[in-house]
């Protein structure tokens, strides 16, 4: 009888034991929400904003990228391309989507840090609406004079500059462009005034600097180098912290001017509120797709070198381009067209 009782008495003290074992196991089993987030990421076809037309080289490396990427991760990764606005229509799209790391935005110096600080009301925050991800690719300029110019420096150049203010002029490829800006920020960094000759596009500009129209630019590498190499204009300076690999014998602008570096970027952004472990993954996936073999050297081809930055480096840099050139629109009265 006492030892019955005794069973009695302790019956639910055991099965509350096991009931507490049963709970933790099964809660030990149960996906943490970062698992859950991630556990089957990426399970569908990708989604990648390009907010330039067809053929540009944003787009080609979009094309370049969405390939291995898609190689990396085993689904299709579809490039759409929607320009206008200057980049803000994609720009849009990309922040209105559903932040699910379904939905990934081309993002560019232009359209992250140029745009915005050019509008008088911008229509998103770079800082706000996107999710930094990887910075794909970098690439500099390269600072060219016509061939009559008597510079055979960027420490002439200046020279010349300061003792002919107002005499010199460069191309662009228009009002508010990247080679506007540039060019804009080696004038302030060295204090000379040199006339500016907004053109549309980069090619009309160019071909003007080869005769002589204008006697200088800041353009970009893959348009410069077939002419440079050509002898049809002189390459004195690039804008990079090292000399570019493709003109390794020109010294680079801030072995004269220190601190001088202005570049052009890529890279991948997501719509804000995306998940941070999902943000995670997909960087690491971009990284692999940077490893691809002969990624290397379709970057190269296109003038670019291969980045990788993860999200906080590629948030940094988006914030100090922003004040980068929100300082020197200020100082220079520019407004984009």
């Amino acid at each position: 009888m006492n030892s019955q009782l005794c069973i009695q008495r302790a019956a639910p003290a055991l099965l509350a034991v096991v009931a507490c074992i049963s709970s933790a196991m099964a809660y030990a089993q149960m996906p943490t929400q970062k698992q859950t987030q991630t556990h089957a990421y990426p399970d569908r076809p990708l989604r990648m904003i390009v907010p330039f037309p067809p053929g540009g080289g944003n787009d080609i490396l979009a094309r370049t990228v969405s390939q291995r990427l898609a190689e990396v991760i085993g689904q299709q990764v579809i490039v759409d391309n929607r320009s206008g606005a200057g980049g803000a229509l994609g720009a849009q799209i990309a922040i209105s989507a559903a932040p699910d790391g379904y939905t990934l935005f081309l993002g560019s110096v232009g359209n992250l840090a140029q745009n915005p600080v050019l509008q008088e009301k911008p229509t998103y925050d770079p800082q706000r609406d996107f999710a930094p991800v990887t910075l794909l690719a970098t690439s500099v300029f390269a600072l060219c004079v016509n061939n009559a110019v008597p510079a055979k420096s960027v420490s002439e150049l200046i020279a010349l500059a300061k003792a002919k203010p107002g005499a010199l002029n460069y191309a662009s490829a228009g009002n508010g462009s990247s080679l506007h800006l540039a060019a804009e920020i080696f004038k302030h960094a060295t204090n000379t005034n040199i006339v500016h000759v907004p053109y549309k596009g980069a090619t009309p500009g160019f071909t003007d600097l080869i005769a002589g129209q204008v006697q200088m630019t800041l353009t970009t590498m893959p348009a410069a180098l077939p002419h440079v190499r050509a002898g049809k204009v002189r390459a004195l300076g690039t804008s990079g912290r090292k000399r570019a690999s493709v003109l390794p014998e020109v010294p680079t602008i801030a072995e004269t001017v220190p601190g001088f570096e202005v570049l052009n970027w890529q890279g991948i952004t997501a719509p804000a509120k995306t998940p941070a472990a999902i943000v995670q993954v997909l960087h690491g996936h971009l990284v692999a797709t940077l490893k691809r073999p002969g990624m290397n050297e379709a970057l190269a081809h296109q003038g670019l070198d291969s980045a990788g930055a993860g999200p906080d480096e590629f948030g940094a840099l988006i914030k100090s381009e922003i004040a980068k050139y929100g300082k020197v629109v200020k100082v220079a009265g520019i407004r984009g067209e």
